[in-house]
């Protein structure tokens, strides 16, 4: 060892805060995350720059609101070029690596959906690239299926990658070339048409083919596992993500962790009839119907049924993942490497998850879609919760901090190492969230695009297209959101308290990111 901490960023897809053991879920069993919240800090209130999947996990990996970054909703590929936390503990003599879910680049799932909003449209993006043909290709899922893919040694700072691309008992990318590796057709395993009979209908979850051993989070724990072999000889730390493509929907636990939970055993959210009276437009209408959404990644309102259902097997996917975890920790163990090792157990957003009586995410900026676990344990790591403001754009600061790097330029992630040894102390006293698409809010038409501020005590959301359509909820009074005081006159100073704040913050998200060389 070099005296430096190795770095083990542990990463799941759409985690609700609450879906873990030690986030207050009483059904849900995570006993390794409980145990790696037990030792470390848990922040209580850590939060998304933005609670759609492309745009967030950038924001993680550069410290950068997407505004700033550029990848700003999923679709459009962080810049080869980027600053991330990973390029820099390269640079400083660290052994990186990434295992699983990547998405900073397009995976090709809906590239139609796209077609139909932009139509042929023959104008060019503002900016032009200079990268090597294909540099924003890595992550094609496709691609993966017809054939390996060659990875640059730097991939975003990653200089070993194990790829999966895509959700559930879908993915390519490595896992699905791992596939084939032991004789296996993955035609045959992957997908609703040749899923087992489960009994119950809805688009969201089916009983998957795939057995236990060759499911996606089997291949994530392997390939950890492997990565940190390769370590035993080398005197140099290691930076590894570990990055699970569960539990984001459809949800298709394998084997026994299939029918571990009962749909019984799940109660309904207290706001799960919230009857939207002073909801905006838009959530007004996904929530005016109950049953399965238009399109599979599309939000909606379940059915009771529906809700239980999935959330049965949402926490099967979860509880699978917290074994790997437990594998994952227990090779750090033997390999007598635990005590110099800082975890770190985050995920890229949340999920409605019938709050509200909704499910999934795009608009919604309830907590259940923009709070998000967040755990950091390790040595010289204070042991306890906190409920001092975090931001996804923090964990890259603090990583920089942790590997002996300074922030890149104008990045806006605060390091958290301080609260990480006082948990009274704080680094920011407001969350900024921003979200964005091409598809049109359809009770208004002008493209979906939201501002949120987060405080200690309320939350402000603002939608480009229709400034009357807010939201206000003083969460301290609060928590569960149920009341919207946007438009309330007794409620008018608040409102301009935390609108001159989001202004503020969104000056500020908006700084350069290039360093200028002199000023003509």
């Amino acid at each position: 060892m070099s005296g430096r901490p190795n770095i083990l960023l542990i990463m799941t897809d759409q985690h609700r805060a609450d879906h873990t053991g030690f986030g207050g879920n009483r059904v849900v069993q995570t006993p390794h995350l409980d145990g790696l919240a037990a030792r470390g800090t848990v922040f209580d209130k850590a939060y998304v720059a933005n609670p759609i999947c492309m745009p967030n996990r950038a924001s993680i990996m550069t410290g950068l609101m997407p505004s700033a970054h550029g990848s700003t909703m999923n679709g459009i590929s962080l810049d080869w070029g980027a600053r991330t936390f990973a390029r820099s503990a390269r640079e400083a003599g660290y052994r990186t690596a990434l295992i699983g879910k990547s998405h900073l680049q397009i995976m090709n799932d809906v590239p139609e959906a796209t077609r139909r909003v932009l139509g042929d449209d023959p104008l060019e993006d503002g900016m032009a690239a200079s990268w090597p043909e294909g540099w924003d290709a890595l992550e094609d899922m496709d691609a993966w299926r017809a054939g390996e893919v060659e990875v640059p040694s730097d991939f975003y700072g990653f200089d070993h990658v194990g790829l999966t691309i895509f959700h559930s008992d879908l993915c390519s990318g490595h896992y699905y070339r791992w596939l084939l590796d032991k004789g296996v057709d993955p035609e045959t395993l992957q997908g609703p048409k040749v899923a087992r009979e489960s009994g119950f209908e809805t688009q969201q979850v089916w009983h998957t083919s795939t057995p236990e051993e060759l499911y996606p989070t089997t291949y994530v724990a392997e390939e950890a596992c492997a990565f940190l072999d390769t370590q035993r000889e080398s005197d140099d730390p290691f930076l590894l993500k570990v990055s699970f493509p569960d539990p984001h929907h459809p949800f298709t636990p394998p084997g026994k962790y299939w029918d571990m939970y009962s749909p019984e055993d799940i109660e309904l959210p207290a706001t799960f009839f919230d009857d939207h009276a002073k909801s905006p437009s838009f959530i007004r209408l996904l929530a005016s119907e109950r049953g399965d959404g238009a399109h599979l990644m599309m939000p909606f309102s379940p059915t009771e049924a529906q809700f239980k259902r999935m959330a049965a097997a949402e926490y099967g996917m979860i509880t699978m993942i917290d074994d790997a975890v437990g594998i994952i920790l227990g090779k750090l163990e033997e390999m007598g490497v635990a005590d110099d090792t800082i975890v770190i157990f985050t995920s890229d957003h949340g999920d409605m998850f019938g709050d509200h009586g909704l499910m999934l995410k795009v608009g919604m900026h309830y907590e259940g879609c923009i709070r998000v676990p967040l755990v950091v344990a390790g040595p010289g790591i204070a042991a306890g919760r906190t409920d001092a403001l975090a931001s996804s754009t923090d964990i890259a600061a603090t990583i920089m901090a942790m590997t002996g790097n300074r922030p890149s330029y104008n990045m806006t992630g605060r390091d958290l190492t301080p609260i990480l040894a006082d948990h009274d102390a704080r680094v920011r006293d407001s969350i900024l969230i921003e979200e964005e698409h091409i598809f049109p809010d359809p009770t208004i038409g002008a493209p979906i695009n939201l501002r949120s501020l987060v405080t200690g005590n309320a939350r402000l959301t603002v939608r480009y297209g229709n400034a009357g359509d807010g939201e206000l909820y003083q969460t301290d009074q609060d928590p569960d959101e149920l009341h919207n005081r946007f438009g309330d006159k007794d409620h008018a100073a608040l409102r301009q308290e935390m609108t001159n704040a989001l202004n503020q913050a969104m000056i500020e998200a908006a700084r350069t990111v290039r360093k200028p060389k002199a000023q003509a």
